[in-house]
C-alpha cells in the first residue's frame, strides 16, 4: 500500500513538473535569454502584471515590411493571421486577408482593434491602441485600461505588445510581449493559466509563423522586382 502511494506520488510529481516545463516553454517560445530579461516598450503600462509571456521569431524582411502586416491586425481589417476557422467557431467572423491594403496602413492612439464583429459580444470584443511607434511598436489594451492610461494610471488588465527589432537592413526580430492582469482572483488566475494562456499560445504562434511567411514572400517579390 505504501509502495503504491509513493509510486503515484512520484508519477504525479513528474507529470506536474513536465506540465510546468511545457508552460515555461510556451511562455518563452522562440525568445532568447536576453529577450526574456529585457525591459520592452509597453512594459511601463502594466508594471505589476502577474503573468508575462515573451515570444519571438526572426523574419527575413525589413521592419517596414513586417509593420505593414501588423498594422492591419483586426477583425475589421485583415484578421489575425491565425486559425481563422477556429476563431469563427466563436462567432468572430474573422476575415482572411493576405495582402497589403493601403487604406489600412494607419493606426492612431485610441483606435479600436476588433477581435470579433462589432455587433457581437455586446461590442466588447475589442482592444485599444495604447502605444504606437510606427515600424517599431504597437501595444493594445482593454477599453477600460485605455481610460486609465489616458489618466496616466497603470493598466490593470495588462497589454499585448508587438515589437519590431531590426537585426540588419534585411532582417527583423518580431517580439510579442503579453502582460496579464495585475491582481487576479484565484479563479481568474486558474483560468488565465489553464485556459487563456494555452489557447493564446496556440493562436499567437500560428500568427507569428504566418506573419513571417507573408512578410518574407512580400519582400522577396519586392527585391526580385527591384533587381
Amino acid at each position: 500500500m505504501w509502495t503504491m502511494f509513493v509510486f503515484y506520488g512520484v508519477v504525479s510529481a513528474g507529470v506536474i513538473a513536465a506540465l510546468w516545463n511545457v508552460r515555461l516553454w510556451a511562455l518563452s517560445w522562440g525568445a532568447t535569454p536576453d529577450e526574456l530579461a529585457r525591459v520592452w516598450p509597453g512594459d511601463e503600462l502594466s508594471p505589476k502584471a502577474t503573468e508575462i509571456a515573451t515570444r519571438a521569431i526572426t523574419i527575413a524582411a525589413p521592419a517596414e515590411t513586417v509593420w505593414g502586416w501588423i498594422v492591419q491586425l483586426g477583425q475589421d481589417r485583415s484578421g489575425f493571421y491565425s486559425y481563422t476557422w477556429l476563431e469563427n467557431l466563436f462567432r468572430c467572423a474573422m476575415p482572411r486577408v493576405e495582402q497589403i491594403v493601403p487604406e489600412w496602413q494607419e493606426r492612431t492612439l485610441g483606435d479600436n482593434v476588433w477581435m470579433a464583429r462589432p455587433d457581437r459580444y455586446d461590442g466588447k470584443a475589442r482592444q485599444k491602441v495604447v502605444l504606437i511607434d510606427p515600424t517599431r511598436v504597437l501595444s493594445l489594451a482593454s477599453p477600460s485600461d485605455w481610460g486609465r492610461i489616458v489618466r496616466r494610471e497603470r493598466s490593470e488588465g495588462g497589454n499585448w505588445t508587438f515589437i519590431l527589432v531590426p537585426l540588419d537592413l534585411l532582417t527583423t526580430r518580431l517580439v510579442i510581449r503579453s502582460r496579464g492582469p495585475e491582481s487576479p482572483s484565484l479563479l481568474q488566475r486558474l483560468f488565465w493559466m489553464g485556459v487563456f494562456q494555452p489557447a493564446h499560445f496556440v493562436m499567437e504562434r500560428k500568427m507569428m509563423r504566418r506573419l513571417k511567411v507573408l512578410a518574407e514572400k512580400q519582400w522577396s517579390m519586392t527585391a526580385a522586382h527591384v533587381w
